[in-house]
């Protein structure tokens, strides 16, 4: 096992009911402005159960913030939350729109330009402190300090990082989630699968704890993410794959081992530049990759196989070629398509994905730092 430091602040309100404890986990005096997206939040109640919660609070509203949530956005509410002096953001949504409040917390007390945070990895010294009330599990930005912003001008894709950003709290309700389409849900459930896949199918590390959660946690979304599409308002379903999201990048099944991200990676241009979910771009890249770095991750592979999908007859290579398949047919089960072509990209488009990958330095990837622009070009080949 890999040496590592842990830290995770975020505390955790778990279950049906919490809302009500908002204002128990805001300091007294707050002027608090909520962000939120479309209007699922407002036609299933709960942006009104929310500022209930928030009555005897100042409170201000910013809605608007869009899935891959874009910086000219985000600095419109940068500019309100300074002019009315906002010290305590609330996110209500998704990963989106907790990604984009991140990022208004980081803006508001910057002194450069904003765009600085994203395009040079300026530091950040100071974050306006922010709660969530997350809707739909998927990207575990409820309980980690990342976050990913697009800019519309340029095409821009880009991720930050600090410990400054962390939530102070997250309120996970299962029963938020009952209402999402069956293509969020779905989502949501491969979105955390390939978090999952980039922290664990590397090369091993001696990291047996790790390894185990790892696979628990994507047995879990193999068992229960069909469930969730066939039995919306299922309790138990839906709150165990809300908190196998969050646990899936909160930290923990990170800490000691090799991590990879390429999959990421390349699955950001495909967002940038032909508007994918961010789901749809990983249960594309991911096989694909998967397929083009078997070699470096075979070992990872093959208890991947055996311990996740139960793979034990056949040599080693029919067993990695079984899982990748296996892997393929799950993201497809969960009505997630897999091959570029099926959304309408051709091959005539890849020049300008690796284009994107070498102009963002995206050149060296992978938990080897091996994948280079002729590999990229090859998942995406792979993946058409």
């Amino acid at each position: 096992m890999q040496n590592f430091n842990f830290h995770n602040p975020t505390r955790i309100l778990f279950g049906q009911g919490h809302l009500a404890d908002l204002g128990r986990e805001i300091p007294a005096g707050a002027r608090i402005l909520i962000t939120y997206g479309g209007g699922s939040v407002v036609r299933t109640g709960t942006l009104d159960e929310v500022k209930a919660a928030l009555k005897d609070f100042t409170v201000f509203e910013f809605a608007g913030i869009e899935p891959n949530p874009a910086y000219e956005t985000l600095m419109q509410a940068v500019e309100l939350a300074r002019r009315e002096r906002i010290d305590f953001l609330l996110a209500v949504g998704g990963g989106s729109v907790i990604d984009g409040t991140k990022f208004i917390a980081a803006a508001i007390p910057f002194a450069g330009d904003p765009w600085s945070i994203l395009a040079e990895h300026a530091a950040i010294d100071s974050a306006v402190h922010f709660g969530t009330v997350l809707t739909l599990p998927a990207t575990g930005s409820e309980m980690n300090s990342f976050a990913v912003i697009t800019r519309r001008a340029g095409n821009d894709k880009l991720a930050f990082a600090s410990p400054l950003v962390f939530p102070r709290f997250s309120v996970l309700d299962p029963t938020r989630t009952y209402t999402l389409p069956p293509r969020q849900v779905a989502n949501g459930v491969v979105d955390a699968f390939v978090h999952i896949a980039e922290q664990y199918l590397t090369y091993p590390a001696d990291a047996k704890v790790q390894d185990r959660f790892a696979e628990g946690l994507l047995l879990t979304l193999i068992e229960e993410g069909p469930k969730a599409l066939q039995t919306p308002d299922n309790y138990a379903v839906r709150a165990n794959l809300m908190w196998t999201a969050t646990l899936a990048l909160n930290g923990l099944i990170g800490a000691g081992v090799p991590q990879d991200w390429a999959t990421h990676m390349l699955g950001h241009e495909l967002t940038a530049l032909h508007g994918l979910d961010h789901a749809q771009t990983l249960a594309v890249v991911l096989p694909a990759m998967l397929q083009v770095q078997r070699t470096e991750k075979r070992a990872k592979l093959l208890q991947y196989a055996e311990r996740v999908w139960g793979l034990r007859d056949g040599d080693e290579d029919a067993r990695i070629d079984a899982a990748i398949q296996h892997t393929r047919q799950f993201f497809e089960s969960m009505q997630v398509l897999t091959r570029l072509s099926d959304y309408g990209i051709g091959a005539d488009a890849i020049p300008a994905l690796v284009a994107q990958l070498e102009r963002h330095g995206m050149v060296a990837l992978g938990e080897h730092q091996n994948i280079d622009v002729a590999r990229s070009r090859q998942v995406f080949a792979l993946a058409a």
